[in-house]
């Protein structure tokens, strides 16, 4: 067991974990024997995660991008994205192009559901979590409700900060 962790201290990390983990230390599992998993930068907090996957986003012209801070709300992870892409085709390439973005930045590993096809895509960067939807998708689910403060129906967009 590995008490100490410097984004998460009072997570306890078993072997187990960094076998099956994302974030394994490529040596360790070398030197067990196991195949080689990149490491992610563990310098790159969830705030610097968060950062690139706006600026991805952006670059790539997602739309309605709303940012929710989960903190103290769940511990399945820091921050929420929700967005839109105007077709599924786009809907799968913003996905895409923000998890290459993520591994080739940061050597973090993500998980994506849904890219087939192109309607909802998740994709799980651990503490930054991305919903990318066509916007019929989005209406009908509305998650933002689910996860925003009552009376706070907009959230925070992208370009309303000042």
């Amino acid at each position: 067991m590995d008490y100490s962790s410097a984004r998460h201290p009072w997570r306890i990390t078993y072997k187990e974990d960094l076998v099956l983990s994302s974030k394994a230390n490529a040596a360790d599992t070398a030197e067990h024997g196991q195949s080689t998993i990149v490491a992610s930068d563990p310098l790159a907090s969830s705030d610097e995660i968060l950062a690139l996957v706006m600026e991805t986003l952006t670059e790539n012209k997602a739309e309605d991008v709303v940012q929710i801070d989960l903190r103290g709300k769940t511990s399945v992870c820091d921050h929420m994205v929700i967005c839109s892409g105007r077709s599924s085709r786009q809907v799968a390439a913003l996905s895409e192009k923000l998890a290459d973005a993520l591994k080739k930045t940061h050597g973090v590993l993500t998980k994506l559901e849904g890219k087939e096809t192109g309607d909802w895509v998740l994709i799980d960067a651990g503490d930054v979590v991305v919903h990318v939807f066509r916007p019929e998708v989005r209406d009908f689910y509305q998650l933002e409700k689910m996860w925003l403060p009552a009376g706070d129906a907009a959230g925070d967009k992208a370009g309303d900060k000042a």
